[in-house]
């Protein structure tokens, strides 16, 4: 991605050579390409290269000290790292930004600009960290996703000199430096292996998990001349290192945890090819690598918007689309290096030290600026006919009091009330009840009546139950008996209506960018990694015993699944609308049915049990054969499955049921 040569003599062919490695690891990985599950990989290989050339650079220019001239200088270090790494990123922040007012609907556009603004100002890893993980859910979505190794890079490149400053001024020479990073290395990779098991998303993202793999290359320019290897020895040392880097590609997935001691492969097989130094290598030297290697940093910039272009395009998996997208990613990045990153080097580097960071970060102001403009405007509406903007608006679109009324961690539910002050149903669910709660409150026939609700995030209503995935809340279990204890105080004439995302907690996760299937994401006396049969009549028992246990004392109803569309509704349907493409989004009967019928047998079964009552919201939202995921041209859902407030209104009728009689 991004380092700096100490001298144009010291260009090193072999690193040259292992920057081409990575980089298309990363794009193949990316592009989806079989055989290289591992490719994220790549991204750890860049970081032990740039620690390695950013601790000889520091280091180098300490050991030179002040007489010579030559000394080491913060402040050319820094600028140095910006004439690297700013002027190809402005590009590519200002090429999406221009593109994305012709092709971008309001949603996306606004989420671009945002990212935009934490690309350049290298906080993206913090943001990213903090909305969802690398391989999680909406990823491909992301255009500048990418940019977090070049945030975490950044945040490294700021702190490092710094640091090296401050021990060889207390203590000058190499044995403290290396000391430091030894110590540095241990407690990163320390937490690193820690925080993946428990936080595994602050573990990728953010630089204090990440620090060891640079320090691993610091301590290969530190520790590495004191090997006197033969050159058998070099060559032995660097096909070692090559075989590490090549299992962690073909044998590791999304499914290893990442980094923790797992990066160790990569890492490490990354330090003996720098520590072989083999600048001849058959591994490193073919002119092909070369020339991939010097246009690393733009061929890493530039991959992953031509992915996501793919994803938008729903041609993310043709076969076709890909070999076009990979040809595109070699002539954007060699446009870019020949027009952005070299030339703008070179007339950056011919100014004086104060007229070129003004120049720089006034140009880097005028791409932010924009996209923070972009982002406080919500994407700016207009751009597009008015169905464009209103489909690309129904994400937002959901329960009105979701920030104060939904719970997503803790016990007691803040019980609030919907429509009027006369008790008249208790909503109790996760996610899925509350994009509904608006929808029950309205079918209340009594002005002053009124619904209160009770939902917990991932939470399925079942005595017993204990979380798997960390989309489960987090006291999802003690809240249900909070919840169950609770209703010993609400008037037994009340109903209770229980609505959840059923089938996810069995059978896992069914989203079109989820690779992972039948992997519960509950469970009660021990844990099950498969959705067995076991499994299975263990979760039909819970769902059972808790409906009956609660419908002993008061009408207790059961929603039906509600049809789960797979793909995100509103960005899917604006996106097509942009392209003049079919817009309309469905799923068949058979699909429905084929993943929800383990959840309607055990509904029968606490039917046929105790007369618990249920609700079936199909004849509202599916006829001829598929249920829809618009109606008149608007979406019904504010994600792939959760009921948008307009959506939701189409069960009104069927909730009128729960309040007859009463």
């Amino acid at each position: 991605m991004k380092d700096q040569m100490i001298s144009a003599s010291s260009f090193r062919t072999d690193i040259n050579g292992l920057r081409a490695w990575a980089v298309f690891a990363v794009i193949f990985y990316h592009f989806g390409v079989p055989g290289f599950g591992g490719g994220f990989s790549g991204v750890d290989i860049f970081f032990v290269i740039s620690g390695f050339l950013m601790t000889s650079i520091i280091v180098t220019g300490l050991e030179r000290g002040p007489l010579t001239g030559k000394q080491f200088s913060l402040w050319s270090f820094y600028w140095a790292r910006a004439c690297r790494i700013f002027p190809a990123l402005i590009a590519l922040c200002a090429v999406l930004l221009i593109l994305g007012w012709f092709l971008l609907p309001m949603t996306d556009y606004q989420v671009l600009g945002k990212q935009v603004r934490d690309s350049l100002t290298f906080v993206s890893n913090i943001q990213f960290w903090r909305a969802a993980g690398y391989f999680d859910t909406s990823s491909h979505e992301k255009w500048l996703l990418h940019t977090w190794s070049l945030s975490v890079e950044w945040q490294f490149y700021l702190l490092l000199p710094l640091i090296f400053l401050a021990v060889w001024k207390v203590r000058p020479g190499r044995q403290a430096i290396l000391a430091v990073t030894i110590a540095g290395l241990l407690v990163s990779l320390l937490l690193s292996i820690v925080l993946t098991k428990s936080s595994a998303s602050a573990a990728f993202y953010l630089l204090h998990t990440r620090a060891w793999e640079m320090l691993a290359g610091g301590l290969v320019y530190l520790a590495g001349p004191k090997l006197q290897l033969t050159t058998r020895q070099r060559t032995w040392v660097e096909t070692t290192g090559f075989a590490l880097i090549i299992a962690t590609l073909v044998f590791l997935d999304t499914s290893t945890p990442w980094p923790g001691w797992q990066a160790l492969f990569p890492v490490v097989g990354t330090s003996l090819v720098l520590l072989s130094n083999r600048s001849h290598s058959a591994w490193t030297g073919h002119p092909v690598a070369q020339w991939l290697g010097t246009r690393s940093y733009s061929l890493y910039l530039w991959h992953w918007p031509v992915a996501v272009a793919l994803t938008f395009l729903e041609q993310q998996s043709n076969p076709s689309a890909i070999t076009v997208g990979l040809l595109l990613t070699l002539v954007l990045a060699s446009l870019s290096y020949h027009l952005a990153e070299s030339p703008s080097r070179k007339k950056l580097g011919q100014y004086q030290l104060k007229t070129g960071v003004a120049i720089l970060l006034g140009v880097t102001a005028v791409t932010i600026l924009p996209g923070q403009l972009i982002w406080q405007k919500k994407g700016i509406e207009g751009r597009f006919t008015p169905a464009i903007d209103i489909a690309s608006s129904e994400y937002l679109n959901r329960n009105p009091r979701f920030a104060s009324c939904f719970m997503l961690n803790g016990v007691e539910s803040p019980s609030c009330m919907y429509g009027g002050d006369k008790l008249k149903a208790i909503l109790m669910g996760d996610s899925h009840a509350d994009s509904i709660t608006t929808a029950l409150a309205a079918a209340v026939p009594d002005a002053s009546g009124g619904i209160m609700g009770w939902t917990y995030t991932g939470c399925p209503i079942l005595i017993g139950v204990k979380n798997i995935s960390p989309q489960i809340g987090p006291e999802c279990g003690k809240f249900v008996d909070w919840a169950i204890k609770k209703m010993a105080d609400v008037p037994k004439d009340v109903p209770l209506v229980i609505v959840n995302r059923t089938s996810i907690y069995p059978l896992g996760f069914n989203e079109s960018w989820e690779t992972e299937r039948n992997r519960p994401l509950v469970y009660f006396t021990q844990l099950h990694r498969t959705s067995d049969p076991t499994f299975l009549k263990e979760f039909t028992q819970k769902l059972v015993d808790t409906s009956c246990s609660l419908a002993k004392d008061r009408p207790v109803y059961l929603i039906r699944p509600i049809p789960e569309m797979g793909i995100d509704v509103p960005k899917v349907m604006a996106r097509r609308m942009v392209f003049g493409t079919n817009a309309e989004i469905s799923i068949s009967l058979e699909d429905y049915h084929r993943r929800h019928n383990f959840v309607w047998k055990a509904q029968d079964e606490a039917h046929a049990r105790c007369g618990v009552k249920i609700l079936d919201p199909l004849p509202y939202l599916c006829h001829d054969g598929r249920c829809f995921g618009s109606k008149d041209g608007r979406p019904l859902y504010f994600d792939d499955d959760h009921l948008s407030e307009f959506g939701n209104r189409l069960l009104v009728p069927m909730f009128r049921e729960v309040f007859k009689g009463h």
